[in-house]
């Protein structure tokens, strides 16, 4: 089975620290696999949170994770920080990926890459609803 390789741009328009802890770690003393998504989500709430909105109140909607990737590019530790790069791209007519980048902040080391694929939903009606036009026009089409 091929590995999966995600292809990311040189940068992206927000970062935040997150600090490693011991409740992140798994049994070989490296930072556990599944909780590598909750930093991710604590990334991007922060991310939302950055442009005023929170996962239940984008534009009057909520949003679902519908998917995620991911690929390690090396172990992450105890107690070392993270900055955590995340950007929006690829939208469709109901949602868009998140894609994200993680690197220990000491040495600049890249732990861990990926993407969360997200959907819009309305609560009140339990649907999915189209991207909101305020949030899509935040992110110009590559090449604009």
């Amino acid at each position: 089975m091929p590995r999966i390789q995600i292809d990311l741009p040189d940068t992206l328009p927000f970062s935040c620290d997150i600090q490693l802890y011991l409740s992140h770690m798994n049994y070989g003393g490296h930072l556990d696999n599944a909780l590598l998504l909750t930093v991710v989500s604590e990334a991007r709430v922060r991310y939302l949170k950055s442009m005023g909105y929170t996962e239940l109140d984008v534009e009057g909607l909520g949003i679902i994770v519908a998917d995620a990737a991911l690929q390690y590019k090396s172990e992450a530790f105890h107690g070392e920080t993270m900055v955590v790069s995340m950007g929006a791209a690829d939208f469709s007519k109901y949602g868009c990926d998140l894609q994200w980048r993680m690197n220990d902040k000491a040495s600049g080391r890249e732990v861990a890459r990926g993407k969360t694929g997200i959907v819009f939903f309305d609560y009140t009606v339990r649907k999915i609803s189209p991207v909101p036009e305020a949030f899509r026009a935040r992110f110009p089409a590559p090449g604009n």
